[in-house]
């Protein structure tokens, strides 16, 4: 099933001819390099004929989005492959590109695009997403640094550095298992 959520915004559904054990759902939205907000845990997507009443897609008239059912397979169901069990060499392995090579870099994206109502959440999105185009660590921490105006929570040096610092380690750790 597609959800369009928002204009431009999807969420897809698959239905799977087995259970999956959450660690598997985690597994499959890495390696199909997902949201990295979407946790499968107790999550319920948006449903078709309801508003979306995150402040950010409000319109100039005040309305919000309706979401919209795009397609659905009533018959059908995919059948999930058992993830491969990654060998202690790959999982170590360092990689300069993001699983499957770089992704389009010629579209610019900013953090704003990313922009979940939360500093730390909408810096972890926009890490990733630079993360997957290739940039290297330095790259995506300066692009935070000078895109991000408000340091309310780490007002001194050494409380945004050391920030920084774990946010960009947790995304690099993640695209190098993926």
């Amino acid at each position: 099933m597609i959800v369009e959520t928002s204009p431009h915004n999807f969420q897809v559904w698959i239905h799977a001819s087995r259970p999956l054990p959450l660690d598997e759902k985690r597994y499959w939205l890495r390696k199909l390099q997902s949201d990295p907000g979407a946790d499968p845990n107790n999550r319920w997507g948006r449903c078709p004929g309801f508003l979306n009443r995150k402040e950010k897609y409000r319109n100039q008239n005040g309305f919000y989005p309706l979401a919209k059912l795009i397609w659905i397979d009533w018959k059908n169901q995919a059948d999930i492959p058992l993830p491969k069990l990654v060998s202690p060499k790959k999982a170590n392995s360092l990689s300069l590109l993001p699983q499957g090579g770089m992704v389009c870099r010629f579209k610019t994206i900013t953090r704003s695009d990313y922009e979940k109502g939360n500093h730390s959440i909408t810096d972890f999105s926009y890490a990733m997403a630079l993360a997957r185009r290739g940039y290297s660590a330095i790259e995506i921490r300066h692009r935070i640094l000078s895109e991000r105006t408000d340091w309310m929570n780490h007002q001194d040096e050494k409380k945004k550095h050391a920030y920084l610092k774990r946010t960009v380690e947790k995304v690099m750790s993640i695209i190098q298992q993926a």
